[in-house]
């Protein structure tokens, strides 16, 4: 699979996750089923929403963005330039975010970050890319090429709800940095990308 595309590409991911992994079959089983695709468009309004919505809750994160959606009129790199940082700030970015979010927009402006050329690279290349722009960190980068790009083997070993999920999942006594939980993740091979969708909605779920 070169790229997850559909709610059938993910079911299809899944079955052959709990063909090789017994975890992962308990994991669906606890979910009842698939995950979500959880796809969105690619380009730079993506990107954006990745950026703001980094180290938040998903409600504050939905909040704000709603805020820049409105503020911005139509979220592109030139329109984020076009804003002052007083006005940025009256949609609920923080300085850090402002930062992150006009630079961003001007790698992307100034063609340093083609987000067109991304979906022609290799992970790693594209990984590579992302990161070089002051303020794109690996899990933003993880997240845009899973849920931007739809690659079916990236896995954002950073983020602490799958970290969580998966000492629960493993019944491990303490929870697995990202270095760790990238090992284990090799299990998962080739279709982390998924694994990494059940492993959000195992974490969803309330022990029992």
């Amino acid at each position: 699979m070169s790229t997850i595309r559909t709610n059938k590409d993910v079911a299809a991911a899944c079955d052959a996750l709990a063909d090789q992994c017994a975890h992962m079959a308990e994991a669906l089983d606890v979910c009842g089923g698939p995950p979500p695709l959880r796809r969105r468009p690619a380009g730079f309004e993506t990107l954006a929403r990745i950026l703001v919505g980094q180290q938040l809750s998903v409600a504050s994160a939905a909040a704000i963005w709603s805020r820049v959606e409105q503020g911005l009129g139509e979220v592109t790199a030139d329109a984020v330039i076009a804003r002052t940082d007083e006005e940025l700030r009256a949609m609920g970015l923080s300085r850090p975010k402002q930062r992150y979010l006009r630079a961003t927009a001007e790698a992307v402006a100034e063609g340093s970050l083609d987000l067109k050329r991304l979906s022609r690279m290799d992970d790693r290349e594209a990984h590579e890319q992302l990161v070089a722009v002051k303020g794109i960190g690996p899990w933003t980068a993880d997240i845009y090429l899973l849920m931007g790009l739809g690659r079916p083997d990236v896995f954002p070993a950073g983020d602490l709800a799958l970290q969580a999920a998966a000492q629960r999942l493993l019944n491990k006594r303490t929870r697995p940095d990202a270095e760790g939980l990238l090992k284990t993740a090799r299990r998962w091979q080739p279709h982390r990308g998924v694994a990494a969708r059940v492993l959000w909605a195992y974490y969803s779920v309330p022990p029992v």
